[in-house]
């Protein structure tokens, strides 16, 4: 059959090849990639499955149709072993990345299975099953250091990126402009729940008014372009309304963008975030803007840019959201997933607390017995 990937599609006949198994693996890795890029996958994603499949076949110097069970387990193995072993998710993605590949060489639709036996006496085997994967077998898998940060953790944070603008001014040196765009970012990234490359795809025009809070102006909301796609799907599209408890950035955002953005004279540049070079700032730089921030507030190096979205979900359950709405404003698909992002504290589970003692024991609240 035709299909994206097939084996007779990859390698022409008759090309006689220097070293025929070395072809042949190039023409799988060419042919999976093939196969997924018509499914609409990213190209992140792909490379990183190609890159596992090929540091496969470095360690156990075999080819996909020589591997065996025993060849996985031990890369797998000596991944998770020695002084920085991968997480437990980190496995799993690898090892599903390797059983998808198989899955797509021992599909007879693409034949490979047939050409591997004409040519090598052998063919590829599905050697990853249920008896040697990883189970995900809880909603959370990562660092028990990652957590929402406190009000007093995000206000050193921000009181840190505004004071490294204050030092570099103060020592006369270039780069202020920069550290007041990282200082207005990260708060934007809090004040609106956003992912790095939410926060990274923003315009000036994604601002946008909400008719029924006038006074937030054109910072009512946001409306994010480039929220996580899933399954080849784009990237999903969402409006982030501010919420009254985060009107503080609007000072922010009026700031960059009418003092702070002109001085970096981005001309017609759309994106909100530009560089000194007039272009849209990465999404490395924008970790590296929270990294620098962490440090000098001294927080835990555990917590990174993603913590800031765990304390936006944290904090709109503090103010008394709707689970619904919260869910809405950060663009999860499933309640579940909102549930874990959220970390709140003691004293406002103390506060739920006494107000449905309050509610259900009303008489030992009020009047004289109180």
């Amino acid at each position: 059959m035709d299909l994206p990937g097939a084996a007779h599609l990859m390698l022409a006949d008759g090309v006689a090849h220097l070293d025929p198994a070395r072809a042949v693996f190039e023409a799988m890795i060419e042919g999976w990639a093939r196969q997924q890029r018509v499914r609409f996958l990213k190209s992140d994603t792909i490379e990183s499955r190609v890159d596992v499949v090929r540091r496969l076949a470095l360690f156990s110097n075999q080819h996909p149709w020589q591997w065996r069970a025993g060849e996985v387990e031990a890369f797998i193995d000596q991944l998770c072993s020695g002084a920085r072993p991968i997480a437990a998710s980190t496995a799993r993605g690898y090892v599903g990345a390797l059983r998808m590949f198989l899955d797509y060489l021992v599909d007879a639709r693409y034949g490979w299975t047939s050409l591997c036996v004409e040519r090598f006496g052998e063919a590829p085997q599905q050697v990853l099953g249920e008896w040697n994967t990883i189970a995900h077998v809880t909603e959370y898998e990562g660092r028990p250091g990652r957590r929402p940060l406190s009000y007093d953790e995000v206000q050193a944070l921000f009181d840190a990126a505004d004071g490294r603008a204050d030092e570099i001014r103060a020592r006369r040196r270039k780069g202020v402009l920069t550290a007041q765009r990282d200082s207005a970012l990260l708060k934007t990234v809090y004040a609106f729940g956003l992912r790095r490359r939410e926060a990274w795809g923003l315009d000036v025009t994604d601002l946008r008014h909400n008719p029924r809070a006038k006074q937030f102006g054109r910072c009512g909301g946001l409306f994010v372009r480039w929220g996580k796609s899933s399954k080849g799907s784009a990237p999903k599209r969402r409006t982030v309304l501010l919420v009254p408890e985060m009107d503080w950035v609007t000072s922010v955002l009026v700031q960059w963008l009418e003092e702070i953005r002109p001085l970096l004279s981005p001309g017609n540049h759309p994106a909100l975030w530009v560089t000194e070079r007039r272009g849209r700032v990465s999404k490395r730089s924008i970790n590296e803007a929270f990294e620098k921030a962490r440090e000098d507030a001294g927080l835990d190096p555990v917590l990174d840019l993603h913590c800031l979205r765990h304390s936006y979900v944290t904090h709109l359950v503090e103010f008394d959201y709707p689970e619904r709405f919260v869910q809405e404003q950060v663009g999860h698909s499933y309640a579940s997933t909102t549930a874990i992002y959220t970390g709140v504290s003691d004293e406002y589970r103390n506060r739920l607390l006494t107000r449905a003692l309050r509610d259900r024991h009303a008489e030992l609240w009020e009047g004289p017995q109180r």
